[in-house]
């Protein structure tokens, strides 16, 4: 069974009346609070629904996966892909009427999200990219909807150390235009955010056929332009966000452009010179 073709829901809904009584009420649990069963182990989704573990290992084998966490791994696409803002917004918490609890839930769930991007992130992976990042002749930053945000703030902090940085936004057809004539010594820098703009996805497979080297910052292994990239930092999410949540992927490119400024040396120092004057002689920034 394919799994890139063949959706969880589909799969579970498939397969519901061949299951045992535990098995329906893990797959009730499974489809009603994806939000919770995402971040659950074997042992916490029994005792969801008063099972026991081996029960769990048994349904999750008749789903035809060979493992709990190629299961997870699919219940994570169900959530990122295809979950609708009206199903997302079922599944977040109840609406609390105490403003100082709202900013409280909010401010430690992007706490835990920040949490999760720096104990989860591959250095050994950071190090190859600021090397691109460095040497590339040009860099083309893209973004879509939500993504853009972060997409924009990365281009703008990057320019602020090197020269030939280039911000796009995914829906602009003209994007297509600039990267069909770009160096083979450029690289592209898509940011991504479920649930996954199409337009982020076609320009994944453009750079890929135009042989553009191609890094990939998203919140989710299950991203479908992982395929395209060379290089992959994910910021993963510990909450599953009803309108988005970018936090921790600004909190990753913070660390990056932070990281790579301090790798550049002399170069970093004439490029912010000729900045600063430019900002002068143009009266760019506000100064007494």
């Amino acid at each position: 069974m394919g799994r890139k073709t063949t959706s969880l829901n589909k799969i579970i809904n498939k397969r519901y009346p061949q299951l045992t009584v535990k098995g329906k009420l893990l797959a009730e649990f499974v489809l009603s609070s994806p939000n919770k069963a995402v971040f659950m182990t074997t042992r916490k989704l029994a005792a969801a629904v008063n099972a026991s573990e081996a029960t769990v290992v048994r349904f999750v084998r008749q789903l035809d996966y060979a493992s709990y966490a190629l299961f997870i791994k699919a219940l994570r696409e169900h959530i990122d892909i295809e979950l609708t803002l009206i199903d997302r917004s079922r599944l977040i918490n109840p609406v609390v009427r105490n403003e100082d609890a709202v900013l409280e839930m909010i401010t430690n769930q992007d706490i835990e999200n920040i949490r999760a991007m720096g104990k989860k992130i591959n250095l050994s992976e950071v190090k190859k990219i600021k090397k691109i990042l460095k040497k590339s002749e040009a860099v083309y930053v893209i973004g879509s909807r939500l993504s853009y945000a972060p997409a924009f703030y990365l281009g703008w902090a990057m320019a602020k150390i090197r020269k030939n940085v280039n911000i796009f936004k995914g829906s602009d057809r003209t994007t297509i235009d600039r990267l069909i004539f770009a160096s083979q010594n450029s690289v592209v820098v898509i940011i991504a955010t479920s649930r996954y703009p199409n337009e982020l996805i076609k320009m994944g497979k453009l750079a890929k056929r135009h042989k553009l080297k191609l890094i990939l910052l998203t919140d989710s292994s299950s991203c479908p332009l992982v395929q395209f990239s060379n290089h992959v930092l994910i910021a993963p999410l510990k909450t599953i966000p009803f309108l988005g949540n970018p936090a921790s992927l600004i909190s990753l490119i913070n660390y990056l452009v932070h990281s790579l400024a301090a790798d550049m040396g002399k170069d970093m120092k004439q490029h912010q010179k000729k900045l600063e004057q430019v900002y002068l002689e143009n009266d760019i920034l506000f100064n007494y």
